[in-house]
């Protein structure tokens, strides 16, 4: 099978910081992954340097069957891959149904519209003429994952998604993550909320001083808690 996302080696800086030391990982079609780890260790650098605002200087990365030797923003949502970023960055001159336009810029087609949007999100509905930014932070979170779904893409990366709301919209979120994996898109989870990895993911891959050093399946939620099983990577 190929992988809808394949990162193999990957050195990445900032400047002169190395952050990512020979990071790998990969991701399928269909697959929920998560992505764990302490602050620090370079989970936002891979979507950065997948996004050409870190600098890859050694290694390959594939979107689908494409090398993309020089990463640029356009180049994700080209070949599929879309990004609920660290912070929601939601667009503050537009209205909540501008910015959902806004996600649908690259015309990929697929079954993602904004009734269909609406319907995930009801309240985004209800908002609709709003200003993004007017939004609670929780409404914000579920118009950037709203936004990144418009590109109808075959698989999201949604960096902390969680980060800074309460628990009852993170349950909410947790039931949103899965039936858009139902529907068959992969999902790339960086997140240190263990108790939504546990609900979402089925397989994760642990980070630690800018690299992969253990992954495994997530084997059960009872509690709220994951239970993974790991194998150290060498």
């Amino acid at each position: 099978m190929s992988a809808l996302l394949d990162i193999r080696g990957v050195q990445a800086y900032y400047g002169n910081a190395h952050i990512l030391h020979s990071l790998s990982l990969h991701v399928n079609a269909g697959e929920r992954v998560a992505l764990i780890g302490r602050n620090g260790v370079g989970k936002t650098t891979v979507v950065n340097t997948l996004l050409g605002l870190a600098d890859k200087r050694a290694g390959h990365i594939h979107f689908g069957a494409r090398e993309i030797a020089r990463p640029r923003p356009y180049h994700a949502a080209q070949h599929g891959i879309a990004v609920v970023p660290q912070g929601r960055r939601i667009v503050a001159n537009l209205t909540v149904e501008e910015n959902l336009h806004l996600g649908a810029a690259c015309a990929r087609k697929g079954p993602w519209t904004v009734p269909e949007v609406y319907k995930l999100f009801p309240i985004l509905q209800e908002r609709a003429h709003t200003p993004g930014t007017a939004l609670s932070g929780g409404q914000q979170q579920m118009l950037a994952v709203g936004r990144a779904l418009m590109a109808n893409p075959s698989l999201v990366l949604l960096d902390e998604p969680t980060e800074g709301l309460a628990p009852v919209i993170v349950d909410q979120l947790a039931d949103i993550f899965n039936r858009v994996a139902e529907q068959g898109t992969a999902l790339l989870l960086i997140e240190q909320n263990m108790s939504l990895v546990a609900r979402v993911a089925h397989r994760y891959l642990a980070m630690a001083k800018g690299a992969v050093v253990a992954e495994g399946r997530v084997v059960n939620s009872r509690g709220g808690l994951a239970d993974l099983e790991a194998h150290v990577v060498v």
